[in-house]
């Protein structure tokens, strides 16, 4: 038999969290030993468990261990194991892969907290000078002969916090619905932008071309020149039609002003993009006053960093599309730095492809008229997101009225 003593501690009773840890032992088709438990007898002190987790073979061990570790369990007290990476762009076999939880490894004796938290990575550790560092890094970033932390040993992961029952958001806690007060729901967001602005932190927005098919671009554009946008995250679409809208009227060739298709209006697209790469750019067009308003136009004026990452199926595309996926992940990565809120609406695949870069830690909010959107980015690992269900024009003409006013 396999066996490996981990450890809970906290309020692993009220939480849930050892009977959670228990069901997932069984599950992954293990048994277990409770060896010692203290329940602490204040709000202050915290419980303590000790158990024996016992499996058939080495597989199974560490595929209950990586499970529970997701819940705070602390395996042993050894050391992380590290073994170099055999080639460039390769991990060593038996990596640990990572979550978007807070993680720390043990070197040396002492829990190193790991940078630049992201899921489905690797720890890389480093010796410097003044100590030990870890770091999550990407397969692409891996250089031959870089120490990774190997196995479920010496490895601790900080598990999300419950909601209190006072906390603004703890009405948002329960399934995706429909059936949830909107209005309250978005009073709930811009709370969550302000706290955050005043913390010094940084707000993402991620954005799908519906804002401006739905009419809801000037809403957006209210919001970034009011300065509470930092970080904008889209794809070529919804600045072409962004741009579309302002030199043309349409969006996919449909008048904003009307509804009515215009003649020839399924070129207007096309026609936008034209002018940007003849321009040189997106900013190059708001220097020039080609283009003198729009999503794109108050970015560039109120300074915020735009990563627009291309697609298989774009047109042009802008000038300003990152169409290398790899190059557009890390642009991304170095974009949320810093970043506390993100606000996710109306995008199916940046959502995820976001959702992934992101630390739990980032309070994520993911609005889409499909609750499947808002289910998918949960299902991939997203678990700090808030779904809210709702049309874009309503929730982005809310937000705007609650950190901007009326107009």
């Amino acid at each position: 038999m396999h066996t490996e003593l981990i450890t809970l501690d906290g309020h692993i009773i009220d939480s849930l969290t050892l009977s959670k840890v228990l069901d997932m032992l069984i599950a992954s088709g293990v048994d277990y030993e409770i060896r010692e438990f203290r329940i602490g007898k204040s709000h202050d002190v915290p419980s303590h468990a000790e158990i024996l987790v016992i499996a058939p073979d080495e597989e199974s061990l560490q595929h209950a261990l990586h499970e529970v570790q997701q819940h705070g369990a602390v395996i042993s007290q050894k050391d992380a194991a590290l073994q170099p990476a055999p080639q460039d762009g390769v991990f060593p076999d038996g990596f640990y892969s990572t979550t978007n939880l807070q993680t720390f490894v043990r070197i040396d004796g002492t829990w190193i907290p790991v940078e630049r938290t992201e899921m489905d990575c690797g720890i890389r550790v480093i010796r410097t000078g003044a100590g030990w560092r870890a770091e999550c890094v990407p397969l692409h970033w891996a250089k031959q002969g870089d120490l990774f932390v190997v196995g479920n040993a010496g490895v601790r992961v900080t598990p999300m916090p419950r909601r209190e029952a006072e906390s603004v958001f703890h009405f948002m806690g329960s399934e995706v619905s429909i059936e949830k007060p909107k209005t309250r729901i978005v009073q709930a967001v811009a709370h969550a932008v302000r706290e955050t602005k005043l913390k010094g932190q940084r707000v993402l927005f991620v954005g799908g071309p519906a804002i401006v098919h739905t009419g809801a671009a000037p809403y957006l554009e209210r919001i970034i020149r009011s300065g509470w946008i930092d970080v904008l995250f889209a794809g070529n679409a919804l600045a072409t039609h962004d741009i579309e809208r302002v030199l043309y009227g349409t969006s996919l060739g449909v008048a904003l002003e009307t509804g009515a298709p215009e003649t020839h209006g399924h070129e207007h697209h096309l026609r936008a993009i034209n002018t940007i790469r003849a321009a040189g750019g997106i900013r190059q067009a708001v220097e020039k006053r080609i283009l003198k308003s729009g999503i794109m136009h108050a970015c560039v004026v109120a300074g915020v960093k735009m990563v627009l990452a291309g697609s298989i199926r774009d047109d042009g595309p802008l000038p300003d599309v990152i169409t290398d996926t790899v190059q557009a992940q890390d642009a991304m990565r170095e974009a949320i730095q810093d970043v506390g809120v993100a606000l996710m609406v109306a995008t199916t695949l940046h959502s995820i492809a976001t959702g992934n870069l992101l630390p739990a830690s980032v309070t994520t909010f993911c609005i889409d008229a499909s609750a499947d959107t808002v289910i998918k980015l949960t299902d991939r690992g997203s678990h700090q997101a808030f779904g809210i269900v709702t049309d874009c024009a309503f929730f982005m003409k809310e937000l705007a009225t609650q950190l901007c006013g009326e107009e």
